[in-house]
């Protein structure tokens, strides 16, 4: 017998209305949980790689996303299992591995560790996470530690602000599991809201909900897999973050400017009229690095203008280039996603496209106009599969509308 209230809470909490893991959930405990969270997946259109180094960005949540169905464990044990994954895993809300296991549960064995250094942890949690969208390129990661992390705070009578929670979870990312990300995946997963921009800059952490504009066109976010799934942690993320830093570093020197410690170094503290003078300078890796970096921060600027504006279209336009960016001077991209990338852009209907996430696998994204949906989905997948035959059936594309952020 499922609780009092129970329909009416999930639909509230999850924004959905059913979910597989709570059915695995009453399987494996022979009863109901007694909560669930939802967290959304993210998609940034503008400002692709530049968290990290203290620019500015734009981003939607989806209305897809990370799902835990729980219930309080009161003997301090987290044990979890994954409808993605085949091993269920477990820890102590006080014993936790120092160093990280290399399985999915990394993310939420380092949240365990951020959330217990702040606050005093006494419960655990048995839970089931489900993921509605293949892994790559919507920041599944950062969507399913911060959905924990509300679950366990909430286990524990814990309330968090939306800075703790960004905080704890990038922690979790970069300091545990090892991936050099900035602000923007949790950012974009806590503070976004439905039909709203957000514009964000990690530099100060300030930001604003940009409503759309009354005269816009009718739009909708299009998210095309390409079939390769991937892993920040496995891929060259890390070294693109070394090789802007290095230029960062670099400039200051030729500029006679103060620096410190490499990784406290940022672009974001470099002028653009240094970067001007002195690249080349710089290594040819090392100057395409940064200047996708100087590019991508006019994008934003002039992309939320036009998103102020209403001009989706000119919106749209600012996104492809940024894409086009990613591929040229941060040197992003299988070959399959690059073909994706292609093929998308020059869809009737879309009005701009680019990688999402990382961009070494995963999916591309594209703001698309729904009276062309079909089409473009249609058009896309035989265009591409014609060229990649051996993903069919990996290959997925679905559309999405915004959503807000995590519920806290």
């Amino acid at each position: 017998m499922k609780p009092a209230g129970y329909a009416d809470r999930l639909y509230f909490s999850l924004q959905v209305d059913y979910m597989n893991c709570i059915d695995k959930f009453e399987e494996i405990y022979r009863k109901s949980p007694e909560s669930a969270v939802f967290c959304p997946y993210r998609v940034c259109p503008l400002g692709a790689h530049s968290d990290h180094q203290l620019g500015k960005v734009t981003g939607f949540a989806l209305d897809k996303g990370i799902h835990i169905a729980f219930s309080p464990k009161y003997n301090g044990v987290v044990e979890l299992a994954s409808l993605q994954f085949p091993k269920r895993a477990q820890w102590h809300v006080r014993d936790v591995f120092e160093t990280r296991r290399g399985d999915w549960a990394d993310y939420l064995r380092g949240a365990t560790i951020e959330l217990g250094a702040r606050y005093p942890l006494r419960n655990g949690i048995s839970g089931v996470i489900e993921g509605s969208l293949p892994i790559g390129g919507l920041s599944s990661s950062a969507a399913v530690t911060l959905a924990f992390l509300s679950a366990l705070a909430r286990v524990n009578d814990i309330t968090l602000s939306p800075s703790e929670i960004i905080s704890m979870a990038l922690g979790a990312e970069s300091d545990y599991v090892g991936v050099s990300v900035g602000k923007l995946d949790q950012s974009c997963e806590v503070y976004c809201r439905r039909d709203q921009l957000l514009y964000l800059d990690t530099r100060d952490d300030s930001y604003e909900l940009i409503p759309q504009s009354p005269g816009m066109p009718s739009w909708k976010i299009g998210i095309f897999f390409s079939g390769l799934e991937r892993s920040l942690a496995g891929s060259k993320y890390n070294m693109r973050v070394d090789e802007v830093r290095s230029a960062a570093y670099a400039l200051k020197a030729y500029a006679g400017m103060e620096y410190g410690k490499f990784k406290e170094t940022f672009l974001r503290d470099v002028p653009r009229e240094v970067y001007d003078r002195y690249k080349d300078r710089l290594p040819e890796t090392w100057r395409r690095r940064a200047e996708h970096w100087y590019s991508e921060f006019g994008r934003v600027e002039t992309g939320v203008a036009a998103w102020r504006r209403g001009d989706l279209a000119a919106f749209g336009k600012i996104t492809t280039e940024s894409g086009a960016s990613s591929i040229f001077n941060w040197e992003t991209g299988s070959d399959e996603l690059k073909a994706l990338y292609e093929i998308i852009v020059r869809q009737d209907g879309v009005y701009g496209g680019r990688f999402s996430g990382a961009g070494f696998k995963g999916c591309c994204m594209a703001l698309i106009d729904p009276a062309f949906e079909e089409r473009i989905a249609a058009a896309v997948e035989r265009e591409y599969l014609s060229v990649f035959p051996g993903l069919k059936g990996k290959y997925l594309y679905c559309g999405c509308m915004t959503a807000d952020g995590v519920e806290l």
